[in-house]
């Protein structure tokens, strides 16, 4: 696991200087390039404990998918831990600086695995494309946390976001989506599951 220390930002204003596609109908769009993110909220100090890749079941390469929240929380009980907070995941994947993508301020899909488009077989069915964390190693954050955005989408407790249930998911999957560190769909309850759903775990840091 990795240690995460310092200081988050409540709240933090991000302006897109180059859009792939613009946000529309309330949607958040694709940005190739941000400018400096802004602290608009509260500094809180924070420190925790986070795994370095997505939950991977043992015995197999790819990270766990069609898991559901309470999927996830289990697991992350079973062994120890817990399921990350929001805030954590957030906190884990832009760092101080507030990066709107883990590996900076411009959208990288060489060292992460989002943008894919070769999303369906030729049947017609979703193409399971997934990496394992070695092929994604390059996609670290400033906490040297690996493939938090891309590959699959990440359960976390919700407890920022507005939304009807304890979950969120974070950080997308391998299609062309937004893919970063801040937002958060709350849209699915604590039992949906599907392909590109999975997880990490996290744990409070020991004290000194």
């Amino acid at each position: 696991m990795a240690e995460v220390e310092g200081e988050y930002c409540t709240r933090v204003h991000q302006e897109c200087l180059a859009w792939m596609e613009k946000p529309y109908l309330g949607g958040d769009g694709r940005c190739a390039r941000f400018a400096p993110t802004r602290c608009t909220g509260d500094r809180v100090a924070m420190r925790f404990c986070i795994d370095d890749d997505e939950y991977t079941a043992p015995g197999d390469v790819l990270p766990m998918n069609v898991a559901s929240w309470t999927d996830a929380r289990r697991i992350c009980e079973a062994s120890g831990k817990r399921l990350c907070r929001e805030t954590e995941w957030n906190f884990a994947c832009e760092g101080e600086a507030m990066l709107p993508y883990p590996t900076g301020l411009e959208r990288d899909h060489v060292r992460c695995n989002f943008d894919r488009m070769d999303l369906y077989d030729a049947r017609g069915r979703p193409r399971d494309l997934r990496l394992p964390a070695a092929q994604v190693a390059g996609c670290a954050s400033p906490f040297g946390v690996r493939s938090l955005v891309g590959n699959v989408d990440e359960w976390v407790e919700r407890d920022v976001t507005p939304g009807p249930w304890r979950s969120a998911l974070k950080g997308g999957w391998w299609l062309a989506a937004r893919n970063r560190c801040r937002p958060a769909t709350t849209a699915h309850d604590e039992h949906y599951r599907d392909f590109q759903t999975g997880f990490r775990c996290c744990s409070d840091a020991r004290t000194p």
